[in-house]
């Protein structure tokens, strides 16, 4: 199945259509916030199990990475949206701050090598 790709803005425009025409509206900043968090914790628990040192019970068995990695990444557009944040353009921005600030740090990590 070919699926469509999308760009950042595009994402933000279908989270804002989907709130407006199935969610009645945003939850509050610091509702989401918490959501978040809580999105973040389920990711986390699965990354614990799959590639850390805890085993799987069988109630983590439901949980999908590439679900709950969504489910951050709605959230945070949710926050986006509701805060006025372009994240495209943050995203740039934040590229172009990381490249200028850290284009030798890493390299010279002799931790990385």
């Amino acid at each position: 199945m070919n699926k469509k790709q999308i760009t950042i803005n595009e994402a933000q425009q279908q989270v804002d259509n989907w709130i407006k025409n199935y969610g009645v509206r945003y939850f509050s900043e610091l509702t989401n916030m918490a959501i978040l968090t809580e999105e973040v914790g389920e990711l986390a628990r699965i990354m614990a199990r799959k590639f850390g040192d805890q085993s799987f019970k069988e109630s983590d068995k439901k949980y999908k990475m590439a679900d709950e990695m969504a489910d951050v990444l709605w959230v945070l557009i949710c926050l986006a949206n509701q805060t006025g944040i372009d994240l495209n353009d943050a995203f740039q921005k934040n590229m172009e701050k990381k490249t200028i600030r850290d284009n030798k740090r890493h390299k010279n990590n002799e931790k990385l090598k």
